[in-house]
């Protein structure tokens, strides 16, 4: 599951974080979303300070939030029973996460990531993702897949 942060990242300035948006259209990784994070996508995406990104790139906000939307899998994500994050805003993405049963977190945001782990759930950066998913797609050619975990 990515965070907003890293959404927009691999939106707007690609790097390793659009890496993991090419993954999400592989056998190895499932993106996961919620209609809250969708909307903090676009709400983020329509900010006055990226507008000249998105005219650079030539796609709109809603075309940007649309086409992540085709690639993650949608929740229904309930809110948790009391505060885990240091930013109570960033208790959806945990909700979230285990809604869905994801795997991880991929994030670059500080407050999720000294959590380490929750409820079985990893918090990763972009690139420790990237290389645990390496690792298993190294592992698993020539006999038709593998199972990612986090907990190597």
């Amino acid at each position: 599951m990515l965070d907003t942060n890293v959404v927009l990242s691999a939106l707007l300035w690609h790097g390793k974080p659009a890496e993991l948006l090419d993954l999400g259209e592989t056998d190895y990784v499932r993106l996961f979303t919620s209609q809250t994070l969708l909307e903090e996508l676009q709400r983020s995406l329509a900010k006055p300070r990226l507008v000249a990104r998105l005219s650079a790139i030539g796609l709109t906000s809603a075309q940007h939030a649309s086409n992540y939307a085709s690639l993650a899998e949608l929740v229904i994500a309930a809110p948790l029973p009391a505060a885990v994050s240091r930013d109570r805003d960033d208790d959806h993405v945990l909700a979230c996460a285990i809604a869905a049963g994801a795997a991880a977190v991929v994030t670059g945001d500080d407050d999720l990531l000294v959590l380490g782990a929750y409820q079985g759930i990893a918090m990763l950066r972009v690139t420790e993702c990237l290389a645990v998913v390496a690792a298993v797609v190294e592992r698993s050619e020539g006999w038709g897949g593998s199972q990612i975990s986090f907990d190597e």
